[in-house]
């Protein structure tokens, strides 16, 4: 009888291990870019390209280029408010179809590039305003802000990309700007909170909490989409996790060097708590650690360097625009980051092209493969 068992056993657990590879293989498909979604959307209805393009863009907004990853981002914003979840979707909507209209590159549509703008200024100006939620007038400046946007990305673009830098979020820091600035604190139809600058708050206690610390790492995740709460922001970090585990180890790295720049200074706890010392320090560590340079020692250390960099310019400007009402936004990651992509000098090989980036997965097998394609080469000539 044992004997008779011995294939059926057998049988089973090729069965077992034949599931697991396939379980594996749907979930590395969900991975990465996803570009086998990109052909089969191809010749479907419009409605559900822009779905997808749309999903992209609520992805790119934390640079992972993942339509999966904008789902669960989605769920995540509208765990924290549904309301948020609301004016995101719309200006995510209006900033691609703007884009579309006005005959923007495909190739930036196709990726959500228009839609990362129009998600961000959409979910600030909602984050920012002391009407309360589902404030309908807000709709109005949502759309017309999403529609600026595509305006600025399309004239930075002409100017940057020659420079070989992305036009990134700095249309969203315009346009969140020049509204908050039109508008007031005060205004009858969309009034705003006032910003206060770090420095006008009571003075920090003696004490410090240390799982708040730690639990603020985490919120400089959330905080990228105005995110105040751990469980949206774990699951917005389980979405950079499936588009690439190496760019969410850049982000929690870079939101700690945040904190702990933050505590160098001594800002106040409740930034530190709430993870607005660590959200700049995350993007620009994000940008650089794998997705805009392959990632390598001396990126990362780069990688690093440029967490500090925003993190302390992003106290510096807090203080500056506090002065006048205004909030940093994301200026000191994004000013920071395209001053790195401008570098120079024994990292240049490293760049990835701006219309090459991919997930630092991707970026590094590439390099991994023309480095041995011309290793291959040098010994042929030489032979």
């Amino acid at each position: 009888m044992r004997l008779d068992n011995v294939p059926e056993e057998a049988e089973g657990s090729r069965t077992q291990t034949s599931l697991c590879c396939r379980v594996l293989k749907s979930l590395l498909l969900c991975t990465g870019e996803i570009k086998q979604l990109d052909v089969y959307m191809e010749g479907k209805l419009f409605g559900l390209q822009l779905v997808v393009w749309g999903l992209r863009g609520v992805a790119g907004v934390i640079l992972a280029n993942n339509p999966l990853s904008g789902v669960l981002i989605l769920a995540s914003v509208f765990w924290t408010s549904p309301w948020q979840a609301l004016l995101g979707t719309l200006g995510t909507l209006i900033s691609t179809l703007t884009a579309i209209i006005m005959g923007q590159d495909r190739a930036d549509v196709t990726r959500g590039e228009h839609g990362i703008n129009g998600m961000l200024v959409a979910l600030m100006m909602g984050a920012y305003s002391s009407a309360g939620d589902w404030y309908w007038w807000l709709l109005l400046p949502v759309c017309m802000g999403s529609v600026a946007c595509v305006f600025f990305h399309s004239g930075l673009s002409s100017f940057l990309d020659g420079c070989g830098v992305p036009a990134s979020v700095f249309p969203f820091n315009i346009v969140t700007v020049l509204y908050l600035l039109c508008t007031g604190p005060n205004n009858p139809y969309y009034p705003h909170y006032r910003v206060a600058p770090p420095w006008e708050t009571e003075p920090n206690g003696t004490g410090l909490a240390a799982v708040e610390v730690t639990h603020g790492i985490i919120l400089g995740v959330g905080q990228i989409y105005t995110c105040g709460d751990l469980g949206p922001s774990l699951l917005i970090l389980g979405a950079v996790l499936l588009y690439s585990p190496l760019l969410t180890f850049h982000a929690l790295l870079g939101s700690a060097i945040g904190t702990l720049a933050g505590l160098s200074v001594a800002v106040h706890h409740d930034f530190l708590y709430t993870g607005l010392s660590g959200f700049n320090g995350a993007l620009g560590c994000m940008v650089i650690g794998g997705l805009n340079f392959t990632f390598s020692w001396k990126t990362h250390l780069y990688a690093v360097a440029t967490a500090f960099l925003s993190a302390y310019v992003d106290i510096a400007l807090s203080n500056l625009l506090g002065t006048i009402g205004l909030p940093a936004l994301s200026w000191a990651a994004t000013l920071t980051s395209t001053l790195m992509l401008l570098q120079n000098g024994n990292l240049a090989k490293y760049r990835v092209p701006a219309d090459q980036v991919m997930s630092p997965e991707h970026n590094l097998r590439s390099w991994s493969q023309r480095e041995a394609k011309n290793a291959s080469e040098t010994v042929n000539a030489v032979v």
